[in-house]
């Protein structure tokens, strides 16, 4: 099964390896914590080189110049301080995933699975979702309904759907049956009136189908194709006299309608009555028939398919044909109804039956799941027979529980499922990564070697706030274990200050402390004193920023790892599915079980 595409269990291990051998090493750069960089003089501490040195070589180097080559130089000096910024940037290259050999190409894939065969025409999302996300539901989905279609199962479990995009998509251009659990009420009672909306359409459809099965069973074969353009000039022309269209509306698309639909659905109060809801109001004119066929799957209704053409036929033969086919079609629509949105906190010990009353044999799929349910969403694909296949990919690393983050015996550690590590042959190792290298590997590096960068102005803010609550508060306690005992932080009020000074002072309030003895300018002068020495987080953050596809390498290639080692997988593997500059978080983990 996929022979051209397969990764061995032994060549994940290797890689695992060479990157823990690596990360023992480089990991302490990126666990250092940014709001600490001040306070703890990081950039002395670590760096032997000037930061514009970085900033020039790490930026200006990754868009096109190529140093010379020297393989052997230390990135260290004698003091374990980085002085070699051209060798750091070599090494972390050589250690990140893309260059580890172990991902299998997206293209490759389609082409094991179909050849030529398979050429989509796709409902364009692009209006009623952000570039980023129509992005990645529409890649996505096409992989997801590849694999349903070679397993030969209908049924797709997507799990953290929230609002329900890539669920809605799978049904509408795949005509799969869609379970889409999410933990927020708020995205599942979106996704529910969105349905309610289009549900309507498909009453709408069913009656105008079943009206046009009788025409054509009543009607001469000949008329049938002239009665069709009659009926359709007839409302034309209705529409482009009636004093509620004027001027002339033209037919939206599908996306246009499901932008209007979403807009509708945010402002809307739901207690209040919908108007033109009824179902009269939409079967006045072919013009909403029209909309709904457009919406659904495009291989799931074809209105050309409805007028028979045939001539080799005899007549008995043609209704019989025609009448076997819209059957077959309204089946089709039926079974790929709209997906079902559920509410529900999912975990590795979840129980598929105890919220889907039919479980029949599906494939998991997660977009961006959060911290473990990630790791969880394998474990269920594990120990769920009904599940044949599963397609996830994670996000928000810093959210992962990580079983030996707090000890290096695991005997002390054995209460999860933990999110990290997964596979037997990394926990056999103790291996810990810590929070701060979990939350660098979030870190988008495409896009900030194109110029996209990082938001400097306010993690410098929050490293100098750091230094003040320090000198001011602190008593000799850290501002963490000040957070860990009033359960406050900061969070995102840079984006709300006019000011450092502002700043500071919503910051020390949120805090719980006072911060009226000191005066503006006292407040000031930390930000004036620490403003030259800004471009040493700036450079220390790239340093960070050329870390961080190794350690998302080393969490990917672990829950593969886990696949790899379950006797019942037939094929995993790693797959980038996105462009990182769309959609950083661009990998997918693929499992099929034999």
């Amino acid at each position: 099964m996929f022979a051209s595409t397969d990764v061995t269990l032994e060549l994940v291990k290797s890689k695992i390896k060479s990157l823990t051998e690596f990360l023992d090493v480089y990991l302490r750069i990126a666990n250092v914590h940014t709001v600490d960089f001040y306070t703890q003089d990081v950039w002395n501490q670590f760096v032997a080189l000037p930061p514009e040195a970085v900033i020039s070589y790490l930026l200006c180097e990754q868009q096109g110049s190529t140093a010379p080559e020297r393989r052997g130089v230390s990135v260290w000096d004698e003091s374990q301080r980085l002085s070699d910024v051209a060798a750091y940037k070599r090494v972390t290259q050589d250690h990140s995933l893309p260059n580890l050999g172990v991902c299998t190409p997206l293209d490759d894939l389609l082409q094991d699975m179909w050849g030529d065969k398979q050429k989509d025409k796709f409902l364009k999302t692009s209006t009623f979702m952000s570039s980023k996300k129509s992005h990645e539901v529409e890649v996505m989905s096409k992989v997801v309904a590849s694999f349903a279609k070679y397993c030969n199962i209908q049924q797709v479990i997507d799990i953290g759907s929230g609002k329900g995009y890539l669920s809605s998509y799978l049904s509408m251009q795949y005509g799969l049956t869609v379970y889409g659990i999410d933990s927020s009420s708020t995205n599942t009672s979106g996704a529910n009136e969105r349905n309610r909306k289009l549900k309507r359409y498909w009453k709408v459809y069913q009656r105008q189908i079943k009206h046009l099965n009788q025409e054509y069973l009543e009607e001469e074969p000949m008329n049938k194709v002239e009665n069709f353009k009659e009926t359709k000039e007839q409302i034309g022309s209705e529409q482009e006299n009636s004093p509620q269209n004027q001027p002339p509306v033209q037919t939206p698309s599908p996306a246009t309608f499901l932008e209007s639909a979403t807009n509708e659905e945010n402002n809307r109060d739901v207690s209040a009555p919908i108007v033109g809801s009824t179902e009269d109001e939409f079967i006045d004119s072919e013009f909403n028939e029209n909309l709904f066929l457009e919406f659904l799957s495009t291989d799931a209704v074809e209105m050309s398919s409805l007028l028979w053409k045939k001539k080799d036929l005899d007549e008995e033969e043609k209704e019989r044909r025609k009448t076997a086919s819209l059957e077959a079609k309204a089946k089709r629509i039926k079974e790929a109804n709209l997906y079902s949105p559920l509410t529900l906190h999912v975990t590795s010990q979840t129980e598929l039956q105890d919220i889907i009353s039919e479980v029949k044999d599906s494939m998991m799929v997660g977009l961006h799941t959060c911290g473990d349910l990630a790791s969880d969403t394998l474990r269920i694909f594990m120990t769920k027979p009904e599940l044949k296949a599963v397609c996830s990919v994670g996000c928000c690393y810093h959210l992962l529980s990580e079983e030996f983050e707090l000890s290096g015996d695991s005997k002390d550690c054995c209460l999860g499922p933990w999110g990290f590590p997964m596979s037997q042959y990394l926990r056999s190792s103790v291996w810990h990564c810590g929070r701060n290298a979990r939350m660098s590997a979030c870190l988008p590096l495409e896009r900030v070697t194109v110029g996209h960068g990082l938001p400097s102005e306010s993690l410098f803010y929050r490293a100098v706030l750091q230094v003040i609550i320090k000198e001011h508060f602190g008593n000799g306690k850290t501002c963490a274990t000040l957070q860990r005992t009033n359960g406050k932080h900061v969070g995102k009020i840079y984006s709300k200050s006019s000011s450092f000074v502002d700043y500071t002072r919503k910051s020390v309030e949120k805090l719980g402390m006072d911060s009226s003895k000191m005066s503006d300018s006292l407040i000031q002068g930390y930000y004036d004193r620490y403003m030259p020495r800004m471009k040493e987080l700036e450079a220390f953050n790239l340093l960070k920023v050329a870390l961080a596809p190794c350690i998302e390498g080393l969490i990917l290639l672990d829950r593969l790892c886990y696949l790899k080692e379950q006797d019942n997988i037939a094929w995993s593997a790693l797959v980038q599915l996105f462009d990182p500059l769309k959609s950083p978080r661009c990998y997918a983990v693929i499992g099929v079980k034999k």
